[in-house]
């Protein structure tokens, strides 16, 4: 029996638009490359200029706004209207310019962003995400939608975007970090996988890079995987790590230990935390 819904005429075309937000990631989407992939205002730091380049062929231009988003604990974000409790947006004490821009194949531009209001601020992180939305182009002049007698026509109009953090550090932190709960195991008989839990304790985010070592029972240490810009975002107390380690050839994963370190990105000396799990 055919459907009733096979059987709905629809002369129209739907136009899907999908939306991606990018965090922490190198920022480049839709062939749009944005330097830096964060910012912090903190101490006497009151400006920041973000640069935006057009690495495609086309013409293409972009909507800048603001969103405010939720870190699960896996990591992933939710977008968010109300803040979590202990969380604090930014948005309202940042000024930007411009809104919106337009960027030819290989073109470059800056946006400016400037903190203000700054005497409001009490002592704590705030948190929102620059948001770059591509705007669609419209279709050409002329240009007639394609009727399809036979049901429903659906044109794809793929939208990118990317969104930025952009984080207000006002007074000292009072953040601690413990990394609790490793595991380690052997994922269908290949891969070497660690398992663990970053605990945040206090009034800031953390933000760094993860090393893992393998350290055998002789002592020789190997550098087996890595993670770059990991964070731990307020007010997460928690987020979990799920890690596949490399898998050198002179690495044993029958003995020895993993050693696992989370340290400042751009001071190795700070480090939030580290643990060790034995390998047997």
């Amino acid at each position: 029996m055919e459907s009733k819904f096979s059987l709905i005429k629809i002369n129209s075309i739907v136009v899907i638009l999908f939306s991606f937000l990018l965090v922490n990631q190198v920022e480049a989407q839709g062939n749009l490359l944005i330097t830096p992939k964060r910012v912090v205002f903190e101490g006497s730091k009151r400006s920041e200029e973000l640069n935006l380049a057009n690495v495609g062929k086309d013409s293409a231009t972009y909507s800048i706004t603001f969103v405010q988003l939720r870190m699960t604990e896996a990591g992933t974000f939710e977008k968010i209207t109300v803040p979590d409790s202990g969380q604090l947006f930014a948005d309202k004490y940042l000024r930007y310019f411009p809104r919106t821009i337009t960027l030819a194949p290989n073109e470059s531009q800056t946006v400016k962003l400037q903190l203000s209001r700054s005497s409001e601020l009490v002592a704590g992180e705030y948190r929102s995400h620059m948001y770059f939305r591509a705007v669609p182009r419209e279709a050409p002049l002329g240009e007639k939608a394609v009727d399809q007698d036979s049901g429903i026509s659906v044109k794809l109009i793929p939208v990118f975007g990317i969104s930025l953090p952009i984080i207000i550090k006002n007074g000292e932190s009072t953040t601690t970090m413990d990394l609790t709960d490793a595991t380690f195991k052997i994922v269908e008989d290949t891969i070497p996988q660690v398992k663990l839990f970053f605990n945040r304790n206090g009034n800031m985010s953390t933000y760094g890079d993860i090393t893992f070592n393998h350290i055998s029972n002789s002592g020789k240490i190997t550098l087996v995987g890595s993670v770059k810009g990991f964070s731990v975002y307020t007010p997460n107390k928690k987020r979990m790590l799920t890690f596949n380690l490399d898998k050198p050839v002179n690495v044993d994963y029958k003995s020895g230990r993993i050693s696992i370190s989370y340290h400042d990105q751009n001071n190795k000396n700070i480090v939030f935390g580290n643990t060790e799990i034995k390998v047997q």
